[in-house]
């Protein structure tokens, strides 16, 4: 091949994603009924208010004392290594959900969170976005406090039976602000 050959611009995700992408107990950062399992769960909606059924969640977190893992090995479910990684598939309703654990904060004054990346339909690149815990350090946190209360609410877990409700909304509704979304160096809008 003589002709050089330019790079494709980046593709919405498709139904091809489950055939690689998902492997056993992808969504267990730790056991379920593992001391201090919680879940982590919602729905991912787009801007009618519907959920997206064919959406990909993946979520990095530190542990329960704020330290982020860097071991290798981010696939393997043994039952007791906590790999701080987790990948989830919506339902037919946009449902999601994840057993992991409430992270401690990584930085001296910033709340704890969970970063949630999201691929979907018609995105197309992937979303970055933060589940912060709800506690007495999020009035201290950076990125909360640089940002309009309604804006910042939408990036706050609402504590529930199960655990941690994180609701995302790709897009504005009435009554429904879009999900706060981050961009990070090197990423590509």
């Amino acid at each position: 091949m003589s002709t050089p050959l330019t790079a494709t611009p980046a593709q919405t995700i498709g139904p091809f994603f489950g055939y690689a992408l998902p492997f056993d107990r992808c969504n267990e950062l730790v056991p379920l009924g593992s001391p201090g399992a919680i879940q982590l769960h919602g729905i991912v909606a787009d801007g009618d208010g519907s959920g997206v059924p064919d959406a990909l969640l993946e979520i990095w977190q530190a542990d329960a004392d704020g330290t982020v893992p860097d071991a290798a090995g981010s696939l393997h479910r043994d039952g007791w290594t906590f790999t701080g990684w987790g990948r989830a598939g919506t339902d037919d309703a946009g449902r999601y959900s994840f057993s992991t654990i409430i992270p401690g904060a990584v930085d001296p004054g910033a709340a704890p969170f969970i970063l949630i990346t999201v691929f979907a339909r018609g995105l197309l690149n992937r979303l970055f976005t933060r589940a912060y815990i709800p506690d007495e350090l999020l009035s201290q946190d950076p990125l909360v406090t640089s940002l309009a209360p309604e804006r910042s609410d939408t990036l706050i877990a609402v504590h529930d039976d199960t655990g941690l409700r994180f609701d995302i909304q790709l897009q504005d509704t009435p009554g429904k602000p879009e999900t706060v979304f981050l961009r990070y160096p090197g990423h590509q809008r």
